[in-house]
């Protein structure tokens, strides 16, 4: 799915070329280690995005261009991130987020927390 914009370069939902089968697995098991059960498991990724998905930068939402400012971890056990515009601040699931071309650094960390869901 291809997100355009009012200016700039389109942001892409799962820009990210994907890690292949083993380099997913590795890093799911990095982010699951010595987890008992999926609100560790999720509470792993969150720790591995916070640490390794460098912020800030900027994407398309909605055709609006918006600065993704930080990451959450909801009380719904949600990842998501903060994007800010202006005085505009929202939270959005970050597996909902386009990433811009080409996609931050960590960004296969939101890769392996897709393939984990699956």
């Amino acid at each position: 799915m291809v997100r355009t914009g009012p200016s700039g370069p389109p942001a892409i939902l799962g820009a990210v070329t994907p890690p292949n089968r083993a380099a997913l697995a590795a890093l799911v098991a990095e982010a699951t280690v010595d987890c008992y059960n999926d609100s560790e498991c999720v509470t792993g990724f969150y720790t591995m995005l916070d640490e390794h998905l460098v912020l800030p930068f900027q994407t398309f939402v909605s055709g609006t261009e918006v600065t993704v400012s930080g990451i959450d971890l909801t009380a719904e056990e949600c990842i998501a991130v903060i994007c800010v515009r202006g005085q505009w601040r929202q939270r959005i699931p970050i597996l909902d987020l386009p990433l811009p071309t080409p996609p931050p650094a960590g960004a296969q960390w939101v890769e392996a927390y897709r393939h984990w869901l699956r």
